[in-house]
C-alpha cells in the first residue's frame, strides 16, 4: 500500500505541471486525497471487515468529491486529475499509469451480480465527463475522450471518441496521456466526407441536366428543320413561296389560334 501511494504521488509531478511541491499535492490534490482513503480501505475491504471500508470512502467522498468503492482494484501511478465527479464502482479495475480525469464514471448498466464494472489496462487515459460502463475491458495505452459513452471492448493502441463511442486504431503508437490537441474529431470527419459525397451527387445531377438540355435542344433542332422543310415543300408546291417559323400564320398555328 505505501509503495502503491508513493507511485500516485511522483506520478503527479510527472503529468501536472501545476504541482510545485509536495505540500500542494499532500493538501490540495482530491484525487491523490481519495487514493489515499482508498488504498486504506480497500485493504480492510480484503479482510471482509464489515462498514468500515464504505464509511471511509463515504467520508472521502464527502472531502473530496471522489467516490471510489473499497472493492475496487487500482493499480500503482494512478492520477485522477481534480477528481470532482468521479465515480469507480466495486468491481472496477484500473492498471497502472492510468490517468483519469474530473467527471469519469466506471460503472455499471444493471443490477447484475458479479463482475460487471470495466477492467482497464495499462496507460489509459479517460478523459474529462466519459462513461465506461459495463463489464468491458479496454486494453493497454487507450484513450478514451472526453465526453464519450464507452460500451464495448477496446482494444489497445486506439482512441475513443463519441456517444456511442467509436474507435479510431493507432496501432502501434504509445499515447501521450497529456497530447489533449490531437484527439481525432471522428463526427466532423464523417460529417466532411458526407458534405464532399453530396457536392459530388449534386455536380452529377448538374452534369445529367445538362446533358439532358443538350439532348433536347438537338431534338428541337432536328424538329425545327423537319417542320421548316416540311412547310417549305407545301408552300412551294401550293404557292411556290417558302415560310419561316417566325411567321405570323405558324405561330397563330403553334399557338392553337385560329
Amino acid at each position: 500500500m505505501l509503495s502503491s501511494l508513493i507511485a500516485d504521488y511522483r506520478i503527479i509531478f510527472e503529468r501536472d505541471p501545476a504541482a510545485r511541491n509536495g505540500f500542494e499535492v499532500l493538501f490540495c490534490y482530491p484525487g491523490f486525497q481519495a487514493l489515499m482513503f482508498h488504498r486504506f480501505s480497500h485493504q480492510l475491504y480484503r479482510l471482509n471487515i464489515p462498514f468500515i471500508p464504505r464509511f471511509l470512502s463515504h467520508i472521502a467522498r464527502f472531502l473530496t468529491g471522489v467516490e471510489i468503492h473499497p472493492g475496487a482494484e487500482i493499480g500503482h501511478s494512478v492520477f485522477i486529475d481534480h477528481g470532482m465527479g468521479v465515480v469507480i464502482g466495486e468491481t472496477a479495475i484500473i492498471g497502472d499509469y492510468a490517468l483519469i480525469y474530473q467527471g469519469v464514471t466506471l460503472g455499471g448498466t444493471g443490477k447484475e451480480h458479479g463482475k460487471r464494472h470495466p477492467t482497464l489496462g495499462e496507460n489509459v487515459v479517460i478523459g474529462a465527463g466519459a462513461k465506461v460502463l459495463g463489464n468491458i475491458s479496454l486494453g493497454d495505452n487507450v484513450r478514451v475522450g472526453a465526453g464519450s459513452v464507452v460500451l464495448r471492448d477496446v482494444p489497445s493502441d486506439c482512441t475513443v471518441v463519441g456517444v456511442p463511442g467509436r474507435m479510431v486504431h493507432r496501432s502501434g503508437v504509445k499515447i501521450n496521456p497529456l497530447e489533449h490537441g490531437n484527439l481525432p474529431d471522428s463526427e466532423a470527419t464523417v460529417i466532411r466526407l458526407l458534405v464532399d459525397r453530396i457536392e459530388a451527387l449534386e455536380s452529377q445531377i448538374e452534369e445529367l441536366k445538362e446533358s439532358r438540355y443538350r439532348d433536347l435542344d438537338a431534338v428541337s433542332e432536328a424538329l425545327y428543320h423537319s417542320l421548316n422543310r416540311s412547310c417549305s415543300e407545301s408552300l412551294v408546291a401550293t404557292t411556290g413561296s417558302t415560310c419561316r417559323l417566325g411567321d405570323r400564320e405558324i405561330e397563330e398555328f403553334l399557338g392553337g389560334t385560329s
